[in-house]
């Protein structure tokens, strides 16, 4: 479903400031498989998810989706694929307009634009009853503009936008890492669900190994620009956070001892 062939990134090349941030990186996703990647600060993590996404062009390497090459695509044109949540509850939505405006965009993404713009009362129930089941009371806000929303409202908001048209990729980038403890088990238990009723393939970054080991069915952990671990099945199920420690620091000679966000 998704392809990472061989890809490479260089920042500031030729420089005192050149950072390695992909290195000759290959991955598969197969249709369904909701991913979690996990590993230290530089390790590699958002810059592979803004690899897929298009967001700068790869040194080196290609990148399938649905067996299309995209390597060459711009951005614009690779969202038709993707649906995409970041780390910042304001990124993703517009925030001086209502929560139906917001829905509405989302729902007509890559259809023909025309003069029209009236909120038909079949889009609108359609709406009242997708944001019913976020429990968040937000289906008698329609008109509500969103920048007056909580972090975890919005991101919620945000995540149903992204797969309303059930995209062929999510991206969750750290989508949870700017809420409070609660608010993101919340929009993490709301991810899990929207993932597994409309069986979207997902790549979730997390600095959280506890979250990376609890959600998903495959975990990768990053280090230096590639992968040093891929854990799936049974031994995803079975992995600790101190026994998923020892196996990267086996693997990759590094030890996580300092780095204390990943055991948040």
């Amino acid at each position: 479903m998704l392809e990472l062939n061989h890809i490479s990134k260089t920042f500031n090349a030729g420089t005192v400031n050149e950072k390695t941030a992909l290195n000759d990186l290959s991955l598969t996703l197969k249709d369904g498989e909701f991913v979690t990647v996990i590993g230290g600060n530089g390790a590699g993590k958002s810059t592979m998810l803004n690899a897929v996404a298009g967001v700068w062009p790869l040194d080196a390497g290609s990148v399938r989706i649905d067996g299309v090459d995209v390597t060459r695509l711009p951005e614009h044109r690779r969202a038709a694929y993707l649906g995409r949540v970041f780390q910042d509850p304001m990124t993703g939505t517009a925030a001086s307009m209502g929560i139906e405006e917001n829905l509405a965009l989302a729902y007509r993404r890559g259809q023909r634009r025309t003069l029209r713009w009236g909120i038909t009362n079949k889009e609108r129930t359609l709406y009242r009853e997708l944001l019913s089941t976020l429990g968040l009371g937000l289906e008698d806000r329609l008109g509500a503009k969103v920048g007056l929303l909580s972090g975890g409202q919005r991101q919620a908001l945000t995540l149903l936008m992204a797969t309303l048209q059930k995209p062929r990729l999510l991206l969750l980038d750290e989508h949870t890492a700017a809420l409070d403890p609660k608010t993101a088990q919340k929009v993490l238990e709301l991810s899990d669900r929207v993932v597994s009723e409309n069986r979207l393939t997902t790549m979730m970054v997390t600095h959280n190994m506890r979250d990376a080991i609890a959600h998903g069915d495959r975990l990768i952990m990053m280090h230096e620009g590639n992968i040093a671990l891929d854990i799936a099945g049974d031994a995803k199920k079975r992995l600790t956070v101190e026994g998923l420690l020892w196996q990267f620091e086996k693997a990759s000679g590094t030890a996580f001892a300092n780095d204390r966000a990943l055991l948040a």
